[in-house]
């Protein structure tokens, strides 16, 4: 984790549908209270959608230096895409966003919780995620005003 002034986006994932394929994107529309267009999390319907859970899942981001923390610690590789978290950041710790709205490129969010780890997700992972990655799997987020996040665009407090 890092004590800069901002981070960096280096990589965009949604997943149409749970445990379903994931899908990279160079650029994405954040949408304002509903999270991220062909999200899992911005279908009006289903059981993954905004009327079954709060704001906390509109978008979720992740280090990169906790999955670098991970494999140099434990030998183990998760990617971003593995991870199966919204947006994979450089250079700001997450942690310390909770409660804070901060703006990624154009788009505002604010901090909600920690996104701590699953255990369908350590099943399909095959490693025990939830014990090695506790506090270190990154932020869920409301998406205060949307627009358009692009790899490359910067995450400041």
């Amino acid at each position: 984790m890092s004590g800069t002034a901002h981070g960096t986006v280096t990589e965009i994932w949604t997943s149409p549908m749970g445990r379903g394929p994931t899908v990279s994107h160079t650029e994405i529309e954040a949408i304002a209270d509903a999270g991220l267009a062909g999200d899992r999390y911005a279908r009006p319907d289903g059981s993954e959608s905004k009327t079954s859970h709060g704001p906390d899942r509109q978008l979720t981001l992740i280090e990169q230096e906790q999955l670098d923390w991970l494999q140099a610690t434990h030998d183990i590789t998760l990617t971003g895409e593995a991870s199966r978290r919204n947006l994979v950041t450089i250079g700001i710790g997450l942690n310390a966003l909770v409660g804070k709205q901060f703006a990624i490129g154009g788009v505002t969010v604010q901090g909600m919780r920690l996104c701590q780890p699953c255990k369908p997700l350590a099943e399909e992972l095959g490693f025990a995620f939830v014990e090695l990655m506790l506090d270190r799997s990154g932020l869920n987020c409301r998406i205060i005003s949307g627009g358009t996040i692009a790899v490359g665009d910067h995450v400041q407090p």
